[in-house]
């Protein structure tokens, strides 16, 4: 399979679109055919090695892992042993390592299925940003069960988004 590597920090550059073993899932893994995958800052920063701390858990001089992209949109084409949640087939989006391949194995607690009304360009621009929004209204923001917060959406393009965002805020019991 084809893949954009990471085998030394710096600018995009550096990257390098190479063959690569495709991945074989484990116990608890889909393995994902990547149809759309989406760069955020979480890209950015593991490609430039920065902030500098990072490298300590990602590689000092030149990163562990040379997959990147986080975002993943795609169907599953084969699961490992123990995935309950999933089957061959499945039209997924989530959040791991290596999305800027043609496959990708994904813990399956790291994804979940993608809403039919959604295409796969618009699934994979959800994950990192919603984790990012969460943490920044329940653990910067300090919300919690019972409160309301206001979302601004400023586009029809953004209903999707919204009506993601209103899933979240059940699942923690907040009102929008």
């Amino acid at each position: 399979m084809k893949a954009i590597l990471l085998t030394q920090y710096g600018s995009p550059d550096i990257l390098q679109l190479k063959e690569a073993e495709k991945p074989v899932p484990k116990d608890g893994e889909i393995l994902v055919k990547i149809h759309a995958a989406s760069a955020n800052p979480l890209d950015w920063h593991l490609m430039r090695g920065a902030p500098f701390l990072a490298r300590l858990a990602g590689g000092l001089r030149k990163p562990k892992d040379p997959r990147l992209g986080a975002d993943i949109a795609g169907r599953v084409e084969s699961v490992g042993n123990n995935v309950t949640q999933f089957q061959p087939g499945d039209e997924v989006f989530g959040a791991w390592t290596g999305s800027f391949a043609e496959y990708a194995a994904v813990p399956e607690n790291r994804a979940a299925l993608k809403p039919t009304t959604s295409s796969f360009e618009e699934a994979t621009a959800v994950p990192v940003a919603a984790i990012t929004a969460l943490q920044g209204l329940r653990d910067k923001g300090q919300i919690h069960s019972g409160q309301k917060v206001l979302e601004f959406v400023p586009s029809a393009a953004y209903v999707r988004i919204a009506a993601f965002n209103r899933s979240i805020s059940r699942g923690v019991g907040i009102a929008i």
